[in-house]
C-alpha cells in the first residue's frame, strides 16, 4: 500500500476557481505506478476541466494510454493548464489548451471545432467542469449560486455533447463526473449534490439514447478526493478533515481516480458497458 497524506491536512483556502499549485500537500497526479498499455492510441480526447484536480490526471493517463488531449479550463487557471501541457507532451502525446466557460454555448461548439481543426477527429469526451460551494443554511444559497452551479454542472454537460456529437462515432465514448452527494445528498451542498445527481440520470438516459450508435456513456462518481474544489468551497477547518470519515481517513488523490475514466474511454476494457455509475469511496461502500 502506497503511503498518501492523511487527514488532518492543513487548513488552507483559495480564490475561486483554484489552482493545483497553490495547495499544500498538491495534489498527486502523475501516478508513477501506473504503466500505459496503448488502450488509447490513436485516440483523441477533449476534457473540460483538464488544468487540475481530477481532470488533470486523466489527462495525463489518456496520453500515457497514447491518446491526445485537449483540454477546456478557465483563462484564470492558465498556469495550472500549461502544466498539464508540459506533462501530457512527456508522455509522447499532444496537447492543445483551451481556455474558455462551458455556461457558454457557443464557446463549447467553438471548443469542439478547434480539437477537430487540430487533431481531425473525437473519440472520448469528458465532462469533468465543475463549480461547488457549501452553505449550511439553505437559506444562504442564492439564486445567482443555484443558477452558476447548474449552468457548470449540467448544462456544460449538454451544452459539450450537443457540439461534440457530430464528431464522435461507433466505438466512441463520453465519460461524465457525478459525485457520491448526487446519491446520498449533501446537507451543506444542496445545489451541488442536486446537479450530481442529474449528471447520473443524464448518463444513464443518453446511454439508451445513443446505444444504437454505439456510442459508450458512463459515469464516475467519487467521494472526496484532494482537489482545488474543496479549498474554494469550504471553510478552512472543513478542507483540513477531507476525507477522515472514509475508512482510510484520507481523501483520494486524483490519481487513484483517473485509471477508471481509462476503463470507461478503452473498448478493450468496457465494449459491454455503458450507462454505469462507477463509485470510488476510500473503501467505503454504498447500500444499492
Amino acid at each position: 500500500m502506497k503511503t498518501e497524506p492523511k487527514s488532518p491536512l492543513p487548513a488552507q483556502s483559495q480564490v475561486k476557481p483554484g489552482l493545483d499549485s497553490a495547495m499544500s500537500p498538491r495534489p498527486k497526479y502523475l501516478a508513477p505506478d501506473y504503466a500505459g498499455a496503448s488502450k488509447l492510441k490513436g485516440k483523441v480526447a477533449l476534457i473540460t476541466g483538464g488544468d487540475s484536480g481530477i481532470g488533470r490526471s486523466v489527462a495525463v493517463l489518456y496520453a500515457r494510454e497514447g491518446a491526445d488531449v485537449a483540454i477546456i479550463y478557465l483563462s484564470a487557471e492558465q498556469s495550472d493548464a500549461d502544466e498539464v501541457a508540459e506533462a501530457v507532451s512527456k508522455e509522447g502525446q499532444r496537447a492543445l489548451l483551451i481556455p474558455g466557460d462551458v455556461t457558454d454555448k457557443t464557446f463549447c461548439q467553438r471548443a469542439v471545432q478547434l480539437t477537430i481543426d487540430e487533431f481531425g477527429q473525437l473519440d472520448i469526451l469528458v465532462n469533468n467542469a465543475a463549480y461547488q460551494q457549501t452553505q449550511e443554511n439553505f437559506e444562504d444559497i442564492t439564486v445567482e449560486q443555484w443558477e452558476k452551479t447548474f449552468q457548470t454542472n449540467i448544462t456544460g454537460y449538454f451544452f459539450m455533447v450537443k457540439a461534440a456529437l457530430g464528431h464522435l462515432k461507433a466505438g466512441s465514448a463520453i465519460i461524465n463526473t457525478g459525485s457520491i452527494t448526487g446519491m446520498e445528498g449533501s446537507k451543506a451542498l444542496v445545489d451541488y449534490a442536486s446537479t450530481k445527481g442529474a449528471i447520473h440520470a443524464f448518463t444513464k438516459s443518453l446511454a439508451q439514447n445513443l446505444a444504437e450508435r454505439r456510442i459508450r456513456v458512463n459515469c464516475i462518481a467519487p467521494g472526496p478526493i484532494w482537489t482545488p474544489l474543496q479549498p474554494v468551497s469550504k471553510p478552512p477547518t472543513k478542507v483540513a478533515e477531507h476525507g477522515a470519515d472514509t475508512p482510510l481517513k484520507r481523501p483520494g488523490q486524483p490519481e487513484e481516480v483517473a485509471p477508471a475514466f481509462v476503463f470507461f474511454a478503452s473498448n478493450a476494457d468496457s465494449s459491454y458497458i455503458s450507462g454505469e455509475i462507477l463509485t470510488i469511496l476510500g473503501w467505503e461502500t454504498r447500500a444499492a
